[in-house]
């Protein structure tokens, strides 16, 4: 420190031991206090008496702690669609699909495995599996988006995507996963051979027509109308023990008609998802 009559100041070598913190504790206490009642020193640092080097490496810390706190958190979902080659744009907004979820896929497991449990134990093998797996991915879509179910909707209307092709891409995701588990759950049906794939059309078709009516009306509308109408129809062959019927022929080709009738609505009014974000 440099000694004035009745006064003193910090001298060079010590600013820079104090800026590079190279000082004792003792010492830092002694600058700072010092620091606030003497306005020359103040100036003598503000004026740029530390060296440049310091002031780069500060520098440098601070933008390396401010992209940290900035950086999004990649989860596991993202890598992993990142990995198989899915744009990074895209694994973003995919991975914030609500029905894409850890907690959502751990509960479509649940219901897959009380259907199975269930089905195994009654003569009608399947029945209460066939009830329940085409309504899982039904679910999952009327999930995917929406403002009342999206926590990050704002944000993917702010992304630079269409909310027809977003809506699209986060539903086809959402059926690869659900189809995917449901038919890994089929497997351990008693039962074998086509019917343990019987679910697979209505599935589809069922799916579909509720994004061909979310043209119309809201996802969630839309998913409960087309589940409440399966259901009817399961719990009525189950009345009449025609379950079997399902796996049937004509009830295949008649939901492979409905999915290429669904698609041919949704692809003719597919702007109106624009139109209702914009709104």
């Amino acid at each position: 420190m440099t000694t004035a009559p009745g006064s003193w100041h910090l001298d060079s070598a010590l600013v820079r031991r104090y800026v590079d913190a190279a000082t004792d504790a003792v010492t830092a206490a002694s600058v700072e206090a010092h620091l606030l009642r003497c306005a020359e020193c103040r100036r003598s640092i503000a004026a740029g008496t530390v060296d440049s080097a310091s002031v780069a490496r500060r520098s440098a810390i601070w933008t390396d702690v401010v992209d940290r706190l900035d950086a999004p958190r990649v989860g596991l979902l993202e890598r992993v669609l990142r990995r198989i080659g899915v744009r990074d744009g895209d694994a973003r907004l995919l991975a914030a699909t609500p029905s894409l979820q850890l907690s959502w896929l751990a509960s479509l497991l649940l219901a897959l495995g009380f259907a199975v449990a269930a089905a195994r134990g009654r003569d009608t093998a399947g029945a209460l599996f066939l009830l329940v797996a085409p309504l899982l991915p039904v679910a999952g879509v009327a999930a995917a988006y929406g403002a009342d179910v999206d926590p990050a909707y704002e944000l993917s209307m702010a992304a630079p995507y269409r909310a027809t092709r977003l809506l699209l891409l986060r539903s086809v995701s959402v059926l690869v996963a659900s189809l995917g588990l449901a038919g890994a759950a089929a497997l351990a049906l008693p039962a074998s051979g086509w019917s343990q794939a019987a679910w697979l059309l209505p599935a589809l078709g069922l799916s579909v027509t509720t994004l061909a009516l979310s043209t119309r009306l809201s996802p969630a509308l839309a998913a409960a109308g087309v589940s409440l109408t399966w259901v009817s129809v399961v719990v009525r062959l189950l009345q009449l023990d025609r379950t079997a019927d399902i796996a049937g022929a004509s009830t295949q080709l008649s939901f492979l008609v409905l999915i290429v009738a669904a698609t041919a609505v949704l692809a003719v009014r597919r702007d109106q998802f624009d139109t209702r974000s914009a709104a």
